[in-house]
């Protein structure tokens, strides 16, 4: 049972902000948000090997530029660019644990048709709305997460493969909803998907090992 603990407090602590929290006052919505990012964080503390390299740096600093990310998404750009770095941490670690095969180089053809189509999406709502002066921010945001997933799937590591792409579509409904059109539970699956994701790369810090040792797991 304590080997459940910290996920079994992260699934409650997220339903609880996700479900239960009220949206006011603000302050109170933003203590219960970032509630499971911190267990989530120390989570992945504890999959840390003692003989940490720099993929596992580089994923924890993901994950605490993620937090400021939450914490400051209220104010856009600076909200952006903290989960920008994150991604940019995400990518570096995952590049230092890639192994190029034909088959995951040949994911980069989906991803990045779904990165234009987004884009095409994202630019002309932007436009029609007169927030062009949020046009490149954007487009940088989704150039970054569309090679952070890339890179995750390099890395042939299931739980971060798998965190990477929920990651990806977490960010595409807030974008969806944000910019785009709105829709009912689009705030849910935003935080469903986003916890998740965040769970599944900390959880990956556990397989990560020595390139001359890794095995292949896709």
């Amino acid at each position: 049972m304590v080997l459940y603990r910290l996920p079994i407090l992260i699934l409650t602590t997220s339903i609880v902000y996700i479900f239960i929290s009220p949206s006011e006052p603000f302050v109170f919505s933003l203590f219960f948000k970032v509630i499971p990012m911190i267990l989530i964080i120390i989570y992945a503390t504890e999959q840390m090997p003692l003989e940490k390299n720099a993929t596992h740096w580089f994923l924890l600093i993901g994950l605490c530029f993620c937090i400021i990310g939450d914490a400051t998404l209220h104010w856009f750009i600076i909200g952006l660019t903290a989960f920008l770095l994150g991604h940019i941490s995400y990518t570096l670690g995952f590049l230092k644990q890639a192994n190029y095969s034909l088959k995951k180089g040949l994911t980069i053809i989906p991803i990045t048709a779904f990165a234009i189509w987004m884009g095409i999406q994202l630019v002309s709502s932007l436009q029609e709305s007169g927030q062009q002066q949020l046009i490149i921010p954007v487009i940088a945001y989704i150039t970054i997460i569309s090679i952070m997933a890339f890179t995750a799937i390099l890395t042939g590591n299931r739980w971060a493969i798998l965190g990477s792409i929920l990651f990806l579509i977490s960010d595409s409904i807030l974008s969806w909803n944000m910019f785009i059109s709105s829709f009912a539970i689009a705030g849910d699956l935003v935080m469903i998907t986003y916890y998740s994701a965040q769970f599944l790369i900390a959880h990956s810090l556990f397989t990560i090992v020595p390139s001359n040792t890794k095995p292949i797991v896709w």
